[in-house]
């Protein structure tokens, strides 16, 4: 007997459910809006994933005429649920998650075949599209909290400082970068760790999935225990600038984070998810810190404070 269960979704236009038939238990991904990169480039980048032993969920069956594919079903244990419990050595799993990313990032074929029959290629992660990211900051946060007059000088002022700080990234473009790595997206699966809501990935800065992992929104750790993190990794790299990582990652943390700031508050306005709001003040915390202790933002702090007093934490 088939039974559909409808499963807690993430902030995509995408529905889940889990449809259990006898022992047997697959999800179901529905998407109408964004259908190609929710469902076909979702399943392109899973299939890259796993062709270098990479866990993500695999395809049984694809409906793509009727908005959904049906997939693996890794179950509901996530790193996030394990990291929250008290008690749980929380480094014993980040050792494992930074070994998994060294190994996502070790990745070198960009091109696969989609179930479509046609070669989907990963796109490159560009300054146009870093740029993007970060004026969703300005469409949606500045201009829900600052008047017309005010948002005008902040987005002039702005847009200068993010094209300064894309100019000073001094990697290359040429690690898989997942995009959204953070332990919402791992899952426990037989001892294994599977990757999920892989559909945005491209190829850009190796210190981008570092960020996301390290600087989490969703999970909120100690600096020393941050710190202790991006030196696991760094120990593990032998061939690293790490004077040009440690830069590079802090730009990009800080940038993700504004678009962060921008997509919660366009998730509440937009689509009536207002629960992401609750996060935005830890944001504005993971930005502070990265701000505050570097000079090549210097220009960012003091806009920012300019605008929007008391949210970056001086401390």
């Amino acid at each position: 007997m088939k039974k559909l269960i409808k499963i807690k979704g993430d902030a995509s236009f995408r529905k889940f459910y889990r449809k259990k038939n006898n022992h047997r238990s697959t999800i179901l991904v529905f998407a109408k809006k964004e259908k190609l990169k929710n469902l076909l480039i979702y399943d392109s980048i899973n299939k890259i994933l796993n062709k270098n032993k990479i866990l993500a969920p695999r395809l049984y069956k694809e409906y793509y005429s009727k908005n959904y594919i049906e997939i693996q079903d890794f179950g509901n244990e996530t790193f996030f649920n394990k990291l929250n419990k008290k008690r749980n050595n929380k480094l014993r799993y980040f050792k494992k998650i930074i070994n998994l990313l060294i190994r996502i990032q070790s990745i070198k074929n960009k091109k696969v075949k989609n179930f479509k029959n046609k070669i989907y290629t990963i796109p490159k992660y560009d300054k146009k599209i870093l740029t993007k990211e970060a004026n969703l900051f300005c469409d949606w946060y500045v201009k829900k909290n600052l008047t017309k007059s005010n948002k005008n000088k902040f987005l002039k002022e702005f847009k200068k400082i993010i094209a300064r700080l894309t100019s000073n990234l001094k990697l290359k473009n040429d690690t898989f970068v997942h995009r959204d790595f953070h332990v919402s997206n791992l899952m426990l699966v037989n001892n294994r760790i599977g990757v999920i809501d892989s559909q945005d990935a491209l190829i850009g800065n190796k210190a981008y999935d570092l960020a996301s992992l390290i600087d989490d929104v969703r999970l909120k750790t100690s600096k020393s225990f941050k710190e202790e993190i991006f030196n696991l990794y760094i120990k593990k790299q032998k061939k690293l600038n790490v004077n040009k990582f440690k830069n590079d990652f802090e730009i990009l943390s800080v940038l993700r984070n504004l678009k962060i700031i921008g997509i919660f508050t366009r998730l509440a306005a937009r689509d009536g998810k207002k629960n992401y709001l609750k996060m935005i003040p830890y944001t504005w915390e993971l930005i502070s810190m990265r701000v505050n202790k570097n000079k090549l933002f210097q220009d960012l702090k003091k806009l920012l404070n300019k605008n929007f007093k008391r949210k970056l934490n001086e401390n």
